[in-house]
């Protein structure tokens, strides 16, 4: 079936912000000191509060989950959000899949208002038709709501969809929902844990998915 629209993580994927994520946390564990290597806390990004910290801490309950959340997203607004950049072309791939006909779909763990900065950082206002954040849904990824709900929004079954993301959740979250999915190494995951969660293809970023456009898998 021919694709229709095209679903895209965020975090990783169209920004460079992963690496400011694992220092935000690292500070809100520090402050019930918790320490975990920085690598451990990295092999969790994809996956928003609710999924990421009873990974690692899973004694807390849910009021301290939240606090710890709360923590989270103080430090990356505060210290790290205006230093993320977009990787580049991501601006274009977006605008390459709006003129192909396809919708663009934002569909991410992170909070509204993180989403709301990032359509401003990739000006991304007119091209994007949909989003869906962490706000939306009861759990994130590698749940599957947060593509589920995208999918209602849009009105689209799974096979006339794509998603683009960098973690093995967004893959996995993909899956659970019968959506193919592409992966970008830019968030800094391996190949096997990508291909493990089930990506059908695996580019090093946006800029060589872009390049490879007429040959990808969003071209249906």
């Amino acid at each position: 079936m021919t694709i229709k629209a095209i679903f895209f993580d965020i975090d990783g994927t169209l920004v460079d912000s992963n690496d400011f994520h694992v220092l935000a946390w690292e500070e809100a564990f520090a402050g019930v000191d918790a320490r975990f290597d920085r690598q451990v806390v990295h092999d969790q990004i994809g996956k928003g509060t609710d999924m990421l910290v009873p990974t690692l801490l899973p004694d807390l309950d849910e009021e301290a989950i939240d606090a710890l959340g709360e923590s989270h997203g103080a430090v990356f607004k505060s210290k790290f959000l205006n230093r993320v950049r977009p990787f580049p072309m991501a601006h274009d791939l977006l605008a390459r899949v709006q003129a192909d006909g396809m919708s663009v779909v934002f569909a991410s763990s992170a909070g509204k208002s993180e989403l709301d900065h990032y359509l401003d950082l990739l000006d991304a206002h007119d091209l994007v038709a949909a989003s869906t954040s962490a706000d939306d849904v009861a759990n994130t990824k590698p749940a599957p709501d947060i593509f589920a709900v995208a999918l209602k929004k849009i009105d689209l079954a799974p096979d006339e969809v794509l998603v683009v993301g960098d973690t093995p959740y967004d893959v996995e979250a993909a899956g659970k929902c019968g959506i193919t999915a592409v992966a970008v190494r830019s968030g800094g995951f391996t190949d096997k844990a990508l291909r493990s969660a089930g990506a059908v293809e695996i580019y090093d970023d946006v800029a060589a998915l872009l390049a490879d456009f007429e040959s990808s898998p969003l071209k249906g």
